[in-house]
């Protein structure tokens, strides 16, 4: 009697690369050579030079928690990158968030001219956080930029450097981030669109006013919506990098020296790879921290259905 081993090794290999098993691996393999060899590698590699002292042009040499040490007692321009970056991502994160749920509201209505509009809007995420789009941002902010010209033709002199200016430099970045709210918005709008509208009738037979069916129905229904934009975009804000790098490289008086540029300079400017690294190390924990926090108190303000 054949047995079913002896089936196995008659098939062709046409046959075994067709099998559903085999033809998955092959089908993921580049997904997980490209997650081995260009993050779980790399992560690695980051966790071993953190606790060295290492230049990339000679060989890495240990030296413990030195690395730790020396940025929480001696490096003031690590404080200040933190305080940079947590300001910017708690300031420009909700104002986006609010402004795109703004005009997913607007764009819920369909009308001949929705598409055109939902594109329009969706454009500035695409351009803003290009190469392009931080050097239009650094002429329209200049002295002799868009910004200022638009002011004096309202009657409004001014001859300020926004860009370069202490107070205001950190909100043009800001207002750059607000910009690109497209993605956020199309998330909006997709969940706009599943709330049932038997809920609205409802609210309506009962007399519930349109500022009363927003906070009484369409926000507890957005709150998963919300929770995921919140999460996402707060992680984006911690690891900005182009605005401030090609904008404003950290200046004026590093009041927009963003974390990941400072990580970026000890590395590649300073060669200070091991330093980097343990700069890299620190902001993966505070990320991971902020996410836990979200996700613990996600069950008191997330409506997900149910009683």
């Amino acid at each position: 009697m054949t047995t079913y081993a002896s089936k196995r090794t008659r098939l062709s290999f046409r046959e075994w690369l067709c099998q559903d098993s085999v033809a998955g691996v092959i089908c993921s393999l580049p997904f997980i050579i490209g997650l081995i060899f260009f993050l779980i590698v790399p992560m690695l590699l980051s966790a071993y030079y953190a606790f060295c002292d290492y230049n990339i042009l000679a060989p890495a040499q240990w030296v413990g928690a030195k690395n730790f040490v020396r940025m929480f007692t001696a490096d003031t321009k690590f404080i200040k990158s933190l305080e940079v970056t947590f300001f910017y991502a708690f300031i420009s994160v909700p104002l986006r968030l609010t402004f795109a749920l703004i005009v997913a509201l607007i764009l819920l209505r369909n009308t001949r001219l929705t598409g055109i509009y939902r594109a329009a809007y969706y454009l500035p995420s695409i351009i803003g956080g290009s190469v392009a789009g931080a050097i239009l941002w650094k002429r329209m902010f200049a002295i002799d930029g868009t910004f200022n010209a638009v002011l004096g033709m309202i009657g409004i002199e001014s001859k300020t450097a926004w860009l370069g200016n202490v107070s205001t430099a950190i909100w043009m970045l800001i207002l750059l981030s607000v910009w690109q709210f497209g993605s956020s918005m199309l998330i909006f709008l997709s969940s706009l669109k599943q709330i049932p509208q038997t809920l609205y009738e409802a609210a309506r037979v009962d007399g519930a006013r349109s500022y009363q069916q927003f906070f009484r129905i369409t926000l507890p229904m957005l709150t998963p919506t919300i929770f995921f934009n919140l999460v996402m975009q707060m992680i984006n804000g911690f690891l900005a990098f182009s605005q401030s790098y090609i904008i404003t490289q950290g200046k004026p008086m590093n009041s927009t020296l963003f974390y990941v540029v400072y990580m970026y300079q000890q590395g590649f400017e300073y060669f200070k790879a091991g330093y980097a690294s343990a700069l890299a190390w620190v902001m993966l924990l505070i990320i991971g921290a902020f996410t836990g926090v979200l996700f613990l108190t996600k069950r008191f303000w997330v409506y997900e259905g149910g009683a």
